[in-house]
């Protein structure tokens, strides 16, 4: 594994009805995409830091701090034991999202994780844990920006992005990069983006 550092709502459900995506052309966000970061984040603050009454759904904006109320040093202290790899409960992938890694792998190889991340080690260790064998097949990019994302999609000649911010969806399609959100909770704003709301939609898409 290679390591770089450097509602729907107007969108369509099930986009390219006709030709399906080349994988060779397809990429992934980490958090949110393949990670389910934001269960775990509710999961630490509630063992380690004892709070309760907040719900996945109530995670409306990229934000947290503006959504939920949650103290902010929690919410620091949570979000640093994600950053650094150093929580104890597991961080756990989407449902069905290694089987289709394994699958696009079968096809193409390697596979590009683009991440706003600043140190990819931890998503690195976790996702030989998670990949097992085919994990040396993944490459991990560590942006530190959002906004840094789509000069390494075009570096690479990506014209797909799987990614759960809508922000970076809209600024991706101004690149030149065709944007697929990954329905969230916090992603149901207006927009008119093609949209998928587990793996299995979307390995329907992808030409394996």
């Amino acid at each position: 594994m290679r390591a770089i550092q450097r509602e729907n709502i107007g969108g369509e459900t099930l986009p390219f009805t006709g030709s399906r995506i080349d994988p060779t052309r397809l990429a992934f966000d980490f958090d949110g995409v393949f990670a389910d970061t934001m269960h775990l984040f509710l999961e630490i603050a509630h063992q380690e830091f004892q709070v309760d009454g907040i719900r996945y759904e109530d995670i409306t904006c990229y934000d947290l701090e503006s959504c939920i109320d949650m103290d902010f040093g929690v919410i620091h202290a949570v979000l640093e034991q994600i950053l650094e790899g150093s929580h104890i409960i597991p961080l756990r992938p989407m449902n069905e999202a290694p089987g289709v890694i394994s699958r696009i792998l079968r096809r193409h190889a390697p596979i590009l994780f683009v991440t706003a991340r600043t140190d990819p080690k931890p998503v690195i260790k976790w996702m030989k844990e998670v990949i097992g064998q085919n994990s040396s097949a993944i490459e991990i990019v560590a942006t530190g920006t959002y906004d840094g994302k789509a000069e390494v999609l075009l570096d690479r000649s990506v014209s797909y992005f799987v990614e759960d911010r809508l922000e970076t969806c809209f600024a991706l399609d101004a690149a030149g990069v065709k944007p697929i959100v990954y329905r969230q909770p916090w992603n149901r704003a207006l927009h008119p983006f093609p949209e998928v709301g587990s793996w299995e939609e979307l390995q329907r898409l992808i030409d394996i």
